[in-house]
């Protein structure tokens, strides 16, 4: 475990060495709080209409949840910037040789770097509660439902950082790292739309893969078993075949 929290440590120090850290966190926050303008600019509105006609408006279904449903969208614009240099940089800069010849142990040089950039996405997160806080602070939201929606975001980040860590294992040329993250992330989440009319079994079998269909409980503030496994055994395979990757290098050099 000392090797593990080592490693994202120093991971998570090469982060706001560079710019990549304060570029991925301003990013988010710039886009989060435009959103958040607009969707309080329309709660307003539709707050008056609602107390003219003496019907209740909640803040969590109006603002929160839409909000949040976003911000995974987001995210698969950011999760490539943040995984492509976890070892491309390394492979480019022929430090890989290092860290496979030190004394620690593949599975905890990758559980590291990808602790190191799951802890980044939960900092870039960070900036779109500073938002949430305001309505906390000015209103009377349901604090259960918000809890559980950023646990799924979490979950979906980490499953996203882990498949962009093992992408980040098979080339030393981050843009190429980057750009198929992103290519696997988006494929990942359009299998819900290209099958949402098909009751096949295969159909549904890929909508299962979709991660989409298995945020839309958090955000409605449902903690359901299956979609935190689900996220789980992303992340678990991801990981394992990022070892994978790593032994094949091992006995190609």
């Amino acid at each position: 475990m000392r090797n593990i929290f080592l490693i994202c440590k120093k991971e998570l120090k090469s982060y706001f060495a560079s710019p990549i850290a304060y570029a991925v966190m301003a990013l988010f926050a710039l886009i989060f709080g435009w959103l958040f303008s607009g969707y309080t600019h329309y709660f307003a509105q539709r707050g008056m209409e609602a107390m003219m006609q003496q019907q209740p408006v909640n803040v969590n279904e109006s603002i929160i949840r839409p909000m949040l449903g976003f911000a995974s969208t987001i995210a698969l614009f950011l999760i490539p910037m943040i995984t492509m240099r976890l070892f491309a940089e390394e492979k480019k800069s022929g430090t890989i040789e290092l860290l496979m010849t030190s004394p620690i142990r593949d599975i905890e040089i990758i559980l590291g770097k990808w602790l190191g950039s799951l802890l980044l996405y939960i900092c870039v997160l960070l900036m779109s509660a500073l938002n949430v806080a305001l309505l906390f602070a000015w209103g009377k939201p349901d604090l259960k439902p918000v809890l559980v929606a950023y646990l799924g975001l979490i979950l979906q980040g980490g499953c996203l950082l882990a498949i962009g860590t093992l992408i980040s294992t098979m080339t030393k040329n981050q843009i190429i790292a980057g750009g198929v993250t992103f290519f696997v992330c988006l494929l990942l989440w359009m299998l819900s739309i290209a099958t949402a009319f098909d009751t096949s079994v295969t159909a549904q079998v890929l909508n299962y893969c979709s991660i989409v269909t298995h945020i839309e409980n958090f955000n409605k503030g449902v903690l359901d078993s299956k979609d935190v496994i689900f996220y789980l055994s992303m992340i678990f395979l991801a990981l394992f075949l990022t070892s994978r990757s790593m032994e094949s290098l091992r006995w190609r050099s």
